[in-house]
């Protein structure tokens, strides 16, 4: 049978990224998913929140039915 795919238009992080580099972050979530890359997506707290910027995913690896995605923060929206 094996896992489903997920397909993921955005980073939802949960507040779980990680910091790699100054904007660069690494998140890990459950399941296998899909995520495009190279391309600007939305980043957000929650699937709910608004976004809270737009990255780049540089990377995604798939392990133990974990997907850890690398990806660069381009810009930042203001939260007030």
């Amino acid at each position: 049978m094996g896992m489903p795919m997920e397909l993921n238009t955005m980073i939802v992080t949960k507040g779980n990224e990680v910091r790699e580099q100054e904007n660069v972050f690494s998140l890990t979530k459950a399941g296998y998913r899909l995520y495009p890359i190279d391309i600007p997506i939305d980043v957000r707290k929650t699937i709910q929140s608004d976004s809270s910027g737009t990255a780049v995913i540089q990377k995604v690896e798939w392990t133990n039915e974990k997907t850890t995605i690398t990806y660069q923060l381009i810009s930042l929206n203001s939260t007030n």
